[in-house]
């Protein structure tokens, strides 16, 4: 099996970055992947220090088949930076695995994400492969599909990639005319729609709204761990989600995946479970917070 190469999305934040990049080091196969890494510039000499914090500390990064640094010369913005970056690996390898820095990885984040793209890598039916899992108290499948795609840690070949459609408006019409929205904000638990709107507005940049809906309008299925291999560490005041951080931990499991080969259809349950902590999650002001600080759907480039 030919692995995945790596790409990171880096900023500001030297420290998260640096818990970012020894958990991927702890992974199994990191010894043996290509790390992509792409480092956006900063905003108008705000954040210069820190992005050159950053920089130094990428230059002394080890342990990996290799290491590649593409420097920002300006700052192109986080929805930029990964669509350019996805774009630029991808179109060289023909799949990837997707990371940010402040995401943590299992151990066997990384095998999950080869094998996935493996066993997958024919099927028309899927469009990626995902860590993250919400804390929820149900008990998952160890392995399900879900509609559409997701963005924090996840994989893809470039026949999905291939589908992202960038027109906003485009997608957000052709969820209404179809009226899928209902189903496409997980029964109404979760503002997606919305966030599509903000996005047409230019209240957002959103990539991954966008990315999301792509998927869930060509009915294509991501595929998900029953338990998280990512956890987000950027809900400590120094990112765009700063006071949530409660509504996305979750421990990471020290066991591997067992992935094996299934029919590619929606698990309600794991369905239904999302839509249900979704419910208990929100609340009548919550949705502000949301559209001003979480990373990375809402973050403005």
């Amino acid at each position: 099996m030919a692995l995945s190469p790596i790409a990171l999305f880096t900023y500001n934040r030297p420290d998260h970055t640096k818990k970012t990049v020894e958990a991927l080091q702890q992974n199994k196969l990191s010894a043996e992947s290509d790390l992509f890494i792409f480092s956006d510039g900063p905003k108008e000499n705000i954040s210069e220090q820190q992005v050159q914090e950053v920089r130094t500390y990428l230059r002394t990064i080890r342990h990996f088949k290799s290491v590649n640094i593409i420097e920002r010369n300006s700052n192109t913005g986080l929805s930029s930076n990964i669509l350019q970056g996805v774009q630029q690996v991808i179109s060289t390898y023909g799949k990837i695995i997707v990371l940010e820095d402040d995401l943590l990885t299992s151990p066997y984040f990384l095998e999950f994400m080869n094998e996935g793209l493996s066993i997958y890598e024919e099927d028309e039916k899927v469009i990626s492969i995902h860590g993250y899992v919400y804390p929820i108290s149900e008990k998952l499948p160890e392995t399900f599909f879900l509609r559409g795609a997701d963005c924090w840690g996840w994989a893809t070949w470039k026949r999905g990639w291939d589908l992202f459609e960038p027109d906003g408006r485009l997608l957000l019409n052709k969820l209404e005319e179809s009226k899928q929205t209902e189903e496409f904000d997980f029964n109404r638990s979760y503002p997606y729609t919305q966030m599509l709107k903000d996005q047409i507005n230019g209240k957002t940049n959103s990539w991954a709204v966008r990315w999301y809906a792509s998927a869930f309008l060509q009915n294509k299925y991501t595929l998900y761990p029953g338990k998280s291999l990512i956890s987000n560490i950027g809900g400590d005041g120094s990112g765009t989600n700063s006071g949530l951080n409660q509504l996305i931990f979750k421990p990471l499991d020290a066991n591997p995946i067992r992935l094996s080969r299934q029919e590619v259809i929606q698990n309600e349950l794991a369905f239904l479970a999302f839509a249900d902590y979704n419910r208990k999650a929100m609340n009548p002001s919550l949705w502000n917070k949301i559209r001003r600080k979480l990373n990375p759907i809402f973050k403005p480039d």
